[in-house]
């Protein structure tokens, strides 16, 4: 069993910045691919970007490429996702999740996650 508490949400204006962080425990952090979703009401939960269990790998979601940077201490047994340049758009709650094996950064489907934490309210007004 993995627990995830995210925290850092909050509102920004547009353009501006935020930093998420996720908190894990549980298992032993450093085996395990993390990552980041985000649902907009009425919404799925699409998502954003994961880092492999070292850091050497990571991927985004195309709208966010370039704009936010996703990184991992496994000495803290956390993961951030630093967001630039926020846009409306970004608007959304934002979820830590972890999946095994901790090597594979690219499933995107929500599904395929394993353990989820309970969320965190990014707002960005235009």
């Amino acid at each position: 069993q993995v627990q995830l508490v995210e925290s850092g949400g909050g509102l920004v204006q547009a353009g501006g910045s935020l930093r998420l962080s996720c908190a894990a425990s549980g298992r032993t952090f450093s085996a395990y691919t993390m990552g980041w979703f985000r649902q907009a009401p009425g919404q799925e939960r699409d998502f954003v970007a994961a880092i492999s269990w070292n850091g050497g790998k990571t991927h985004y979601a195309d709208s966010v490429k370039g704009r936010f940077t996703i990184s991992r201490d496994n000495a803290k047994d956390s993961v951030y996702l630093e967001m630039n340049s926020q846009k409306a758009e970004d608007t959304a709650v934002y979820y830590c999740a972890v999946r095994f094996p901790g090597n594979i950064v690219d499933v995107t489907t929500s599904t395929e996650w394993n353990y989820w934490g309970q969320g965190t309210q990014v707002t960005v007004s235009s």
